[in-house]
């Protein structure tokens, strides 16, 4: 007899997917400059306050849904971690728009705070891709009230999501000085 619920191997194909597609597409689509290959677009420069507070947004959201279940609020903790992950889907979709009109801002402090900004940066872009099968496994898990493995996988996804989360407002606050 196999481990997974019915409801778990009918998503964890979408997971699979889902977890190579999105990187991916934002790997390409951050590669693509739509005013470089000739469209006339204005840039979204006005995107990055509001995608940083959307991670910030995100953070808030996730302390609140970890209180909540906590004090065993299980709607309450249902609807913050269905916002979180709305909240997440909003940051990606403005964070490729941004970046498929505007160039690339670099990075312009010297000395150590460099590289204590590309130790921050390089560590939220890898967890952020590290972090998408967990929270989809999390939320499957959720969704087919298998809740001891929800509980124990939750546990290793939220500080992760977590720190992708707070890591993305603190890569906005150290860049924004550089911003055209």
């Amino acid at each position: 007899m196999s481990d997974l619920s019915e409801v778990e191997k009918k998503y964890n194909k979408w997971i699979v997917i889902l977890s190579i597609v999105i990187p991916l597409a934002v790997a390409v689509l951050f590669g693509v400059n739509l005013k470089k290959l000739g469209f006339d677009v204005q840039p979204l420069s006005f995107l990055p306050p509001i995608y940083a507070s959307i991670n910030a947004l995100t953070a808030i959201l996730l302390v609140a849904a970890l209180l909540a279940v906590k004090n065993k609020r299980i709607k309450l903790h249902e609807r913050l971690m269905k916002t979180a992950i709305l909240c997440s889907v909003l940051f990606l979709l403005m964070y490729v728009a941004y970046h498929m009109t505007s160039d690339s801002t670099k990075f312009g402090g010297e000395g150590t705070i460099k590289y204590v900004y590309y130790f921050i940066l390089i560590t939220h872009i890898v967890l952020s891709v590290v972090v998408i099968p967990f929270v989809l496994i999390t939320y499957v898990r959720a969704l087919a009230k298998r809740f001891d493995k929800h509980k124990k996988i939750a546990k290793i996804t939220f500080p992760i999501w977590l720190y992708v989360a707070i890591s993305g407002v603190i890569v906005y606050i150290m860049i924004s000085p550089y911003y055209v």
